[in-house]
């Protein structure tokens, strides 16, 4: 974690602070209101480095306001948040790494330009811009489109270069929200695997936000399920599913069916609870 950004606290209601100074990401009691409505809860997270977190939840739950206030585009109402030793909201803003369900590329640029589009908004010199948009090209399977324009990509490509360009600016914590939720079965399956593949060396915190329990059983470490009005953390798997396959298929293992089952209880329980 990073000692040279202030340590500027957010508080909880009794004056203690908190935060998990174990973890890259800290979430500690935190509460949201839009518009006097509260959407958070003693909302309370906390991972480290090299570790994969899926949320789940119904809709409305609070999910993605979970990321948009651990990357400091929302202030809490109250809690403490740390990411990378940043607890002060117009540190995280930047410095943390997002990328969300559209991939928002710019059209008049082309791969590589959207590609580098975050190092050049650290002021990263060009030529080192282009060159680690390069050396990471090949990994991220879009060498051969770096001169390409957005709207000459399937919605897989796409997806490969707003991931990259969330990478580059090399963060210690990548935030997720349902990155492949508009694509094709066939095609979120093939990402799934390659998003694991393209993070397994990468050292980072992540957190995904999805409504797709299988993608989150299948990338997670652990998978923590919300529940809403407010959006508050019911329960957490975690999920070790190394060497258990069927037929080459995790999704059809034991294993992996008997997580499934015990996700969708719990949120099964709270949608009849409410």
């Amino acid at each position: 974690m990073s000692s040279a950004r202030p340590n500027t606290e957010t508080r909880t209601n009794n004056g203690a602070s908190s935060v998990d100074e174990s973890a890259l990401v800290s979430v500690s009691g935190v509460g949201f209101d839009y518009e006097d409505a509260p959407i958070l809860e003693n909302v309370n997270l906390a991972v480290e480095r090299g570790e994969f977190v899926a949320l789940v939840g119904p809709s409305g739950c609070g999910k993605s306001t979970i990321l948009n206030l651990i990357s400091g585009v929302l202030s809490p109402r109250d809690g403490m948040i740390s990411a990378d030793g940043m607890t002060n909201r117009s540190d995280r803003l930047g410095n943390v790494s997002y990328m969300q369900q559209k991939d928002l590329l710019l059209p008049w640029r082309t791969v590589a330009e959207n590609s580098r589009l975050g190092l050049e908004i650290r002021g990263v010199r060009p030529n080192e811009s282009n060159a680690a948009v390069e050396k990471l090209a090949e990994s991220f399977g879009i060498a051969d489109v770096l001169d390409s324009m957005p709207w000459q990509l399937s919605g897989g490509m796409r997806q490969r270069v707003a991931l990259l360009r969330a990478v580059l600016p090399d963060n210690p914590v990548l935030l997720l929200d349902e990155p492949f939720g508009a694509l094709d079965a066939i095609t979120r399956r093939s990402l799934q695997h390659w998003l694991l593949n393209v993070l397994d060396t990468a050292n980072k915190a992540v957190v995904l936000v999805t409504h797709d329990v299988e993608e989150a059983i299948l990338l997670a470490d652990r998978v923590l399920v919300m529940s809403s009005n407010p959006g508050q953390i019911i329960d957490e798997i975690s999920i070790d599913l190394d060497g258990t396959t069927t037929n080459g298929d995790t999704t059809t293992s034991p294993e992996f069916i008997e997580l499934k089952k015990r996700i969708m209880a719990s949120l099964g329980d709270q949608e009849m609870t409410r």
